[in-house]
């Protein structure tokens, strides 16, 4: 079904680039850009799961760390590219609340309302608890240093950065040695057939399946640069603020395809790797993409620091704590999803009013 509705949606790439060519106007560009990147976001992710099956579950594993949030992170390059700094941090922002509070939230309210309550192994949670509180402090200790001193040196923050930078690649490597070799039982989850009714019954085709991937990751940064193209002017006509958009807007564009599988295994009743999914791609933004988005960024003259505003470091925290506090005993129900989507609802809300 998932595959089906890609298909369609893949219609509006040829409509992206007329609106774009025959100037349609910025809003409409940047509607039929964002239709256009959920199904190359699907594709790319459907693409990186066949790969991972054909490949063993080391090397698969570490493609899903690579390829997992691939659609957020090339929108993300592409807004630093044209200088959108602003919105690129508010996306990171953003992606993690997505993803634990609006993933988990309608995965657990939809899969309790199928099944009344669900389980699943703590352990991820509580990992995830504590690396996330890693990439909290390194979000936080930027805004704080900014807050409590007489005086920063020029370019201080930004050096603080990227050595946060490196640091917090280098712990999400750990996290990977963790879950993929020394502790990987702990992260064993059921079988679930992502992309069709039926489960695997042979090896993917993997010359296939690559060709996918390569030819889906051109597709996304090629629409990627219709959507940041018009995202300013379509978002100020709409009288949004860069905050809200890269809150609320980039990461529903870019998160589609995990919305769309975590959400379809909780309804299979595989809880397990839902949480798997919303936990880890949390982690993924975190410790990886966020200091990556760091690193290019001084590479290409658009330099970006991790000196996120307190109110957004403060909506992070609250988004973790909710988060880990209703996963830890390793149990969910609709109740559970709904006080998460509420979270998620009033920090939305928030972001709209902030100014």
């Amino acid at each position: 079904m998932k595959r089906l509705v890609s298909i369609v949606f893949l219609l509006f790439i040829p409509l992206s680039i007329a609106a774009e060519q025959l100037e349609w106007g910025a809003l409409t560009v940047f509607i039929l850009a964002a239709l256009a990147i959920v199904p190359l976001a699907i594709w790319l992710s459907t693409a990186t799961e066949e790969v991972a099956l054909a490949t063993g579950p080391t090397i698969g594993g570490l493609l899903n760390a690579l390829f997992g949030n691939a659609t957020e992170l090339i929108i993300a390059i592409v807004a630093l590219r044209a200088g959108l700094v602003d919105i690129v941090k508010a996306s990171i922002t953003g992606t993690l609340m997505a993803n634990l509070l609006l993933v988990m939230g309608l995965s657990m309210l939809l899969g309790g309302i199928r099944y009344k309550e669900q389980s699943f192994a703590p352990v991820v949670a509580r990992v995830n608890a504590s690396s996330m509180t890693v990439a909290i402090a390194a979000m936080l200790l930027p805004a704080m240093v900014i807050y409590t001193s007489d005086r920063v040196p020029p370019g201080a923050i930004s050096q603080m950065s990227v050595v946060a930078a490196i640091i917090l690649i280098l712990v999400y490597g750990l996290t990977l040695i963790f879950s993929l070799k020394t502790h990987s039982y702990l992260y064993d989850v059921s079988e679930v057939e992502l992309g069709g009714e039926a489960g695997h019954h042979e090896k993917p085709n993997l010359p296939l399946w690559l060709t996918v991937l390569i030819i889906a990751t051109i597709g996304v940064a090629f629409e990627s640069e219709i959507f940041v193209g018009a995202v300013e002017e379509a978002t100020a006509g709409l009288g949004l603020t860069p905050l809200f958009t890269g809150v609320i807007l980039l990461p529903l564009v870019g998160g589609a395809a995990e919305y769309v599988t975590a959400v379809g295994v909780a309804l299979k009743n595989n809880m397990d790797l839902s949480v798997s999914i919303a936990l880890g791609s949390s982690l993924l933004v975190a410790l990886l993409v966020a200091p990556i988005l760091v690193l290019i960024g001084q590479f290409i003259g658009q330099p970006m620091d991790l000196n996120f505003s307190l109110f957004e470091v403060v909506t992070v925290i609250i988004a973790v704590v909710i988060a880990n506090v209703i996963s830890l005993d390793g149990r969910s129900n609709w109740l559970e999803g709904a006080l998460l989507l509420a979270t998620y609802g009033i920090l939305g809300t928030a972001f709209f009013f902030h100014t």
